[in-house]
């Protein structure tokens, strides 16, 4: 792939950024930028510019309207991270109809949910899913199944068929112009902890206001690098790698499997990197073991080096002055040790680096701080198509979630619940007007169910779920969440599930990291069954160590018996 340094990138704010639907800013970036890299796979065995991407949405959109498909109807998807899925879902936009992932994971009931909710004529999917999304089907109000890869099964067709059903004389230009603001150009379904997942109806406009928002606080610069690896059914990857791209002219790089994210980074070298907690977590923790596993007296070195940077960084979270003395030695200790780690992990040409979606323990962000790679926590959620607050790079407070983003209101209720309103806010629920209802108040502020409270300087912090307190036998509202994340901190743990509601004191339940449980038994002459690691004595007692520093940290009645 071609590089494009931050000369030829340039300052000048992308047209795009302008547009007011996603169908806007796709024709305008890729008529500026038509020769432009921008869907690639690793190490390039494919690649097309915006120029190529736009002839594959525009055939795919008339494919798409000669199978009956028109403005205001819906269309399911469910790929991995490829780049058919960038052509397919720009192709039902443009149409005027209404595209949304899958999560790829998910059953045959569940996806029937889905379909019958959307009520989607058209499914477009790969081989790996194809029996499932018959299954799914059955019954149904689906009259076509795309398969993007290898021969399509019976009953379904190719995504060459598709193409090829496209009428020469399709009106494309008065197709995409003909969609408006207010249009739902996508739906995410949530999670559906409490019930069926519901289907946040996403706007044009919700998405073009969310990414002029967050380019407001975060400066994109034109024609960046990022890779797309986190399910397209959740908002943050559907912004992240999706529609940004389509208003700033980014470059992609597609990788089908989160767990090789980390490999990816070397080669692409984002200019911008969003990650879920967990993976910083993973990616900390294996720093850490690195470093522990060099030789004497290079580890001496190396912990003194760090240390002196995370003193640094306490000082400057502060607002403490930094002695000169200290900021010399990290100055020398980031030429020497720092600045390589960065390159070695390909985080070296970050202009912004984030983590969202579930609370992060501080000291994972002090971490990242102290070899130079500036973590910064933002905070959204489906029916704020991923906005809400975010870290300004020049201002990071650790801790925090950050001030509410560029055009977005947020108060608190008098629990501290955190009610948002503004042009990111969700059109509500698909085919759910009560429950749309029952999300906002009187004023049109959306109820989050988190709980907030904002500090001197106006930068909010989560410190808990309306929903989800641990009242103990004793009376004492904990947060589960800040017992977990902290919890997650020990080495060799993937998952905590902190359990205390009407009991005396706090329990927890822990599972192994796969990754990590391995590496251990490799260097202890162990088993790495996990069944037999769960029972080791020695790494319990390694995982009871952690515990024990992890208590440290929490309130007595918060701690883990």
């Amino acid at each position: 792939m071609e590089a494009i340094t931050s000369a030829e990138r340039g300052t000048e704010r992308p047209a795009a950024l302008d547009a007011k639907t996603a169908c806007e800013a796709f024709q305008a970036t890729a008529a500026a930028h038509p020769d432009r890299p921008a869907i690639r796979t690793k190490g390039d065995e494919f690649t097309c510019t915006w120029g190529e991407y736009s002839d594959r949405a525009t055939r795919i959109t008339a494919g798409l309207a000669a199978c009956g498909v028109s403005r205001d109807d819906t269309v399911a998807i469910m790929l991995t991270n490829r780049p058919e899925f960038h052509f397919a879902d720009a192709g039902v936009m443009h149409l005027g109809a209404t595209p949304f992932s899958i999560y790829n994971t998910y059953t045959v009931e569940q996806i029937q949910h889905l379909l019958q909710d959307a009520a989607s004529k058209v499914v477009i999917t790969e081989q790996s899913f194809v029996d499932t999304v018959l299954a799914a089907s059955k019954g149904g109000s689906v009259e076509t199944v795309v398969v993007v890869d290898g021969d399509p099964p019976e009953g379904t067709i190719s995504l060459d068929e598709l193409v090829e059903k496209g009428e020469d004389d399709f009106d494309f230009e008065a197709a995409w112009k003909a969609v408006q603001p207010d249009d739902v150009l996508t739906l995410i379904y949530t999670s559906g902890t409490t019930g069926p997942p519901k289907g946040v109806q996403i706007t044009h406009a919700n998405i073009c206001e969310t990414v002029r928002s967050y380019d407001d606080v975060i400066d994109f610069p034109d024609g960046g690098r990022i890779v797309s690896y986190l399910p397209m059914a959740h908002i943050a990857e559907r912004n992240v790698s999706h529609y940004l791209p389509m208003l700033c002219g980014f470059t992609v790089t597609c990788c089908p499997d989160a767990r090789e994210v980390m490999s990816y980074l070397p080669q692409v070298r984002p200019t911008w990197f969003f990650a879920v907690p967990r993976i910083w977590e993973k990616l900390k923790a294996g720093l850490e073991q690195m470093l522990a596993a060099a030789p004497d007296e290079q580890r001496a070195v190396s912990e003194a080096a760090l240390e002196a940077s995370l003193e640094k960084v306490r000082l400057e979270q502060a607002g403490e002055e930094v002695p000169q003395e200290l900021a010399d030695r990290v100055a020398k200790a980031d030429e020497e040790l720092f600045s390589g780690l960065r390159q070695h992990l390909g985080l070296d040409d970050l202009e912004a680096c984030n983590v969202g979606a579930a609370p992060t323990a501080p000291e994972v962000i002090e971490f990242f701080h102290a070899i130079g790679i500036p973590l910064a926590e933002l905070w959204g959620m489906s029916e704020t198509t991923g906005a809400g607050t975010c870290n300004p790079p020049e201002r990071i407070k650790i801790g925090t979630i950050g001030p509410p983003a560029p055009n977005v209101e947020i108060k608190l209720g008098s629990d501290g619940e955190i009610m948002i309103r503004g042009p990111v806010v969700m059109k509500g629920y698909r085919n759910l007007p009560e429950k749309t209802a029952e999300a906002f108040d009187d004023d049109g502020f959306l109820l989050t169910g988190d709980i907030g409270e904002f500090d001197e300087d106006g930068y909010l912090k989560i410190v808990d779920r309306k929903k989800e307190l641990i009242i103990t036998a004793a009376g004492k509202n904990l947060s589960p969440a800040n017992i977990e994340a902290r919890l997650k901190q020990i080495p060799l743990v993937s998952q905590a599930v902190a359990i205390g509601d009407r009991r005396k004191f706090i329990s927890a339940l822990l599972t192994l990291d796969p990754e990590a449980a391995k590496a251990w038994a490799s260097k202890h002459g162990a088993d790495d069954d996990p069944e037999a690691l769960a029972g080791n004595e020695e790494l319990r007692e390694e995982i009871e160590k952690g515990l024990e520093e992890a208590n440290e940290q929490l309130a007595r009645v918060e701690q883990v018996k």
